[in-house]
């Protein structure tokens, strides 16, 4: 073989190896071209998500109930206590307000049959859970439960704040013409403290079955009665009348009734009850001192 014939055979090995280098890079940049295309896409979907607006509605303040309800609600004590009540509603925001506080061991409760014969005179109600107490009526005491939970007292001056938490529930919430507190057996001696220090925004006490049961500041309940500047009525079974006669006694304020029945009674709030000896006499006397407060 010649020295052309060599030299022909090697230049074509070299076209053919280019036009092999050619054709395998073509394909090779065609696969990865689309690529740059996707990665650009999903960057430009993201960019739209992210700049889409997004809009948050504050919710509705609850308006109250035009019909009669029995609802729960709970509020806080100046202790970080949750107090639990039930809320007898009559339907009208211009009615009075009673607030009910339960006797010891008791909860709740104790007003389940009271309340709604308030509600039928023309009063929304209150019924709270004090933390001392226990239940009433199969109604737990839910705010008794939740101080033990807390490791809190729960003794009857360690209710006070649960009253005080009430009377500002109330007062910031639905804000009565008419205030009224309630109490039964060791609240009825707290009610009678409450309205002395609050005058202002409480309008009239029921006491069911006061007594000097302990002292709060060093003071006695009677030293606080002799400040109520508010109609009080005060009320017991029949022989417990010596025990509150001397916190009578203190009270000077016009509009007063201090009532015994006729019949035995019953101690504290469930004097009312219709089991209760004398109920009726509870109820006359109850009604004409409430009608007294419209005057």
């Amino acid at each position: 073989m010649n020295l052309k014939t060599i030299l022909l055979l090697i230049g074509g090995l070299l076209l053919f190896s280019a036009i092999l280098v050619v054709a395998l890079l073509v394909p090779m940049q065609r696969t990865t071209e689309p690529a740059k295309d996707t990665v650009q896409t999903e960057a430009i979907t993201q960019e739209e998500i992210t700049m889409e607006p997004t809009t948050t509605l504050a919710p509705e303040k609850p308006s109250l109930p035009t019909g009669q309800t029995i609802s729960t609600v709970t509020f806080p004590t100046t202790d970080n206590l949750t107090v639990t009540a039930d809320l007898y509603w009559t339907g009208d925001a211009s009615k009075p307000f009673i607030i009910l506080f339960h006797q010891a061991d008791y909860s709740r409760g104790e007003y389940v049959d009271i309340a709604p014969k308030l509600n039928a005179l023309g009063y929304n109600c209150l019924a709270v859970d004090q933390r001392s107490g226990r239940a009433a009526n199969g109604v737990k005491n839910e705010t008794n439960q939740l101080a033990k939970d807390a490791k809190l007292p729960t003794g009857y001056t360690d209710a006070y704040p649960d009253l005080e938490a009430a009377l500002s529930y109330i007062v910031s919430t639905y804000a009565p013409d008419q205030l009224i507190v309630w109490g039964s057996s060791y609240s009825s001696s707290l009610v009678l403290i409450l309205a002395s220090e609050h005058p202002d925004e409480i309008s009239a006490v029921l006491s069911f079955s006061p007594g000097e049961y302990f002292k709060l500041n060093g003071k006695m309940v009677a030293d606080y009665a002799a400040n109520i500047t508010q109609p009080v009525f005060i009320t017991s079974a029949k022989s417990e009348g010596k025990a509150w006669r001397g916190i009578a006694d203190s009270i000077t304020s016009d509009g007063c009734v201090f009532f015994l029945p006729e019949a035995s009674g019953r101690h504290g709030s469930s004097a009312l009850y219709d089991s209760a000896r004398g109920h009726e006499e509870y109820w006359v006397a109850v009604e004409a001192f409430l009608a007294s407060l419209k005057q």
